[in-house]
């Protein structure tokens, strides 16, 4: 067989192989197909004998918008049986921290909406409904933004006083032995804030840089009293019955030249700022201080140097040099400071 007649016989085979696959493209576009149209979660099964998406979408007056979902490109080819899935965009309202974003979107869900509109959120932030929330039109959805900081603060840590007390300084003297000095320490706080204000701190360590130095103060303890002389210390003091006496017979019952006229029970001479006293209370030779209730002058410093055959108990005696002001005196409560 020549080479002319094989070439003959192969091109008639590629002619008759072209035309058939024509053939079967031209049946098949004229072909009726099902289609499943998805649109918003409503299906329907269409007869078209549309060639493409697109033509078909236009055949079924289905107008999309910019935003509009749809799974395939228009320029595809139709198949029988192929499902295409259309959302329309819905109004959505997003308020993300104190901005309000008003858009449409063909999203799902809530999740889908973020990603659609391209608002970033991460793992603090507070999404309202949650990110699997389908959507309806008109969903508002709410952004809470929480940010996290760590920080690093030095604080001052305050000194303590210790008070220490000493029996002998006089009440109320103070004296200051070491001057307190603060501490430092170093925080680590954790600073949250909710759409960009700050709501709480949270202190998660602590570390002591310089230990603080305490102050230390002694206070006196040791009781006084306010004289024309000065502070003078006591040991206790008693409140009593103070009564008055002169040298005069009325209150001594001797007369002058008697024996022991003017001489007191211990032997020394009557003289203002004696006292006589019940010695089983205040031993004699006790030094004191008289001091008055009233408005009334104190009678002062005093000795217990006399004895009374009436002075039994609470009960003193002050010696006066004159008769009359013995007399005024009279009878009166008084309080005894027993000195040291």
């Amino acid at each position: 067989m020549s080479d002319k007649i094989i070439k003959n016989k192969l091109f008639s085979i590629i002619v008759v192989t072209f035309l058939i696959v024509i053939s079967s493209v031209l049946v098949y576009q004229h072909v009726e197909k099902d289609v499943v149209l998805y649109i918003d979660g409503q299906s329907k099964v269409v007869k078209t004998y549309s060639k493409t998406v697109g033509e078909l979408l236009q055949e079924n007056r289905i107008e999309l918008e910019k935003k509009d979902y749809i799974n395939v490109d228009e320029d595809m080819r139709l198949k029988d049986n192929m499902n295409i899935v259309i959302r329309k965009a819905l109004p959505v309202t997003v308020y993300d921290g104190k901005i309000i974003m008003q858009d449409e979107s063909s999203g799902k869900t809530v999740e889908d909406v973020l990603k659609d509109l391209n608002i970033k959120i991460d793992e603090n932030d507070e999404i309202n409904p949650d990110l699997d929330k389908e959507i309806s039109s008109n969903t508002q959805i709410y952004i809470t933004r929480v940010d996290e900081e760590i920080k690093s603060e030095i604080q001052e840590i305050p000194y303590d006083t210790i008070i220490k007390y000493n029996e002998n300084l006089l009440k109320g003297e103070i004296n200051k032995i070491q001057h307190g000095k603060n501490g430092k320490k170093e925080l680590e706080i954790k600073e949250t804030y909710i759409n960009g204000e700050l709501k709480s701190k949270k202190i998660l360590s602590e570390k002591i840089k310089v230990e603080p130095k305490p102050e230390i103060i002694e206070k006196g303890t040791k009781h006084y009293i306010a004289t024309s002389r000065g502070n003078v210390t006591f040991r206790r003091k008693l409140i009593m019955t103070a009564t008055a006496y002169d040298l005069s017979y009325q209150s001594t019952g001797k007369r002058p030249g008697d024996p022991g006229y003017g001489i007191t029970a211990t032997g020394t001479k009557a003289r203002p700022g004696v006292v006589a006293v019940d010695p089983n209370v205040i031993p004699l030779g006790t030094k004191l201080y008289i001091e008055s209730l009233d408005s009334r002058e104190d009678y002062g410093f005093a000795v217990a140097e006399d004895t009374g055959g009436a002075v039994k108990g609470n009960r003193i005696d002050l010696f006066f040099a004159d008769h009359q002001e013995a007399l005024k005196f009279g009878r009166r409560r008084v309080k005894v400071y027993i000195l040291e």
